[in-house]
């Protein structure tokens, strides 16, 4: 394989081949790329609304402590 790579140019090398992997591949790449950003997108939802839960909780707890203690 190297001896057949050594013998072609260096263009082929260089913008050919990898024009052709992202052609036969691009969807496979894409959707891949789509399922992680998708994934990180619903984990930071997912972050932001147990974060949000904690501290309404915490907020309306401290605040029933503090009128239970008048």
């Amino acid at each position: 394989m190297r001896e057949i790579f050594m013998g072609l140019p260096w263009w082929v090398k260089w913008i050919a081949v990898p024009v052709i992997a992202l052609v036969v591949f691009g969807g496979l790449i894409a959707s891949v790329v789509g399922f992680v950003i998708g994934l990180l997108f619903k984990m930071l939802v997912f972050v932001a609304l147990v974060g949000g839960l904690i501290y309404v909780v915490r907020k309306f707890t401290s605040s029933s402590t503090s009128r239970g203690d008048w």
